[in-house]
């Protein structure tokens, strides 16, 4: 099947910029903040990619270290077992670079198990960001690694609820943050080196659209300005929300890419690598970012409730 979605080249859209309100910082000296998940008791888990640990921050601001997983933690989400899935990027090359793998955190125990390191003999660059979809399979992106002259192209990978790995696209230009759309009918993916968002038909679980890597006609949204996209989230009506890095805010793009807004955070609260977004509180309408530059995790009040992403609720 021809994927459905116009050829956009080039979208035709205009950015609409607003100051986020009432921002609270959680938690400071987060070392390179990345993955949050927000528990059900309030508390929000964060990796620290510099720090080689998951961390759990309490709604008192109170530190906790879940696990120490050495290498890069990036994204992280709650599985269908309770557990916590991390990406792990290995770290910086070539200081500390262990290898990209996919790994699974047991909270209670504080133990850290790998679970992949290579799909078809061909190991892993640098695992950044994961979703689950209902049926307990999950999707997760590899942004690649620069080594030196050379440069691992990034991926986009599935695992079954069974855990067989399989490679869903290849090449795919430094590939970072990843959602699903409500009903887990589109998957998207943001592109770091571009700010360019990308959409795909899932018609199946674990199965893409039939449109070749690159194709124009799976651009769903980009910002016309030098940025970079990192990690993202999906809100209760299908707009994407994408950390936006040297700009230092959240891209929200439209599920049909004519509408974009970038929300920027208060004066006082600057940061360039506003790296991660996700949703919590009662009613799903908190927004938890973290903010590498200076190390931070913030909340505030959003303006749509975000999507429950599935397996979040109940775990605490």
């Amino acid at each position: 099947m021809k994927n459905p979605h116009p050829q956009v080249e080039t979208l035709s859209y205009e950015v609409t910029v607003r100051r986020l309100a009432d921002v609270t910082v959680l938690a400071e000296e987060l070392e390179f903040p990345e993955g949050p998940v927000a528990l059900g008791d309030g508390s929000v888990l964060v990796t620290e990619i510099a720090g080689g640990r998951l961390t759990r921050v309490r709604p008192d601001g109170g530190k906790e270290v879940v696990a120490v997983t050495g290498g890069g933690p990036n994204g992280a989400a709650l599985g269908p077992d309770g557990l916590v899935y991390v990406c792990n990027n290995g770290g910086k090359w070539p200081d500390v670079w262990q290898g990209g793998r996919m790994e699974r955190v047991d909270m209670a125990k504080g133990t850290t198990e790998v679970l992949f390191t290579q799909c078809d003999g061909r190991p892993l660059s640098g695992p950044n960001d994961i979703v689950f979809d209902a049926g307990g399979g999950y999707w997760f992106t590899d942004t690649g690694k620069i080594q030196g002259r050379r440069r691992d192209l990034g991926s986009v990978f599935y695992v079954s609820p069974d855990g067989e790995i399989s490679e869903a696209i290849h090449p795919a230009e430094t590939p970072n943050g990843i959602g699903l759309s409500p009903g887990d009918g589109r998957l998207y993916y943001a592109e770091t080196s571009t700010a360019r968002l990308i959409g795909r038909d899932v018609p199946v679980p674990g199965k893409l659209d039939d449109a070749p890597p690159r194709d124009p006609s799976t651009l769903t949204g980009q910002l016309p300005e030098l940025a970079y996209f990192d990690s993202l989230a999906v809100d209760a009506a299908g707009n994407v929300c994408v950390g936006t890095l040297i700009q230092g805010g959240v891209t929200v793009i439209s599920p049909d890419g004519a509408h974009v807004t970038k929300y920027l955070l208060p004066d006082e609260l600057s940061d360039r690598m506003v790296t991660n977004i996700c949703f919590g509180g009662p009613d799903m309408s908190t927004a938890y970012l973290t903010l590498a530059e200076h190390g931070r995790l913030v909340s505030c009040p959003w303006p749509e409730p975000g999507l429950p992403l599935h397996f979040q609720q109940g775990v605490r």
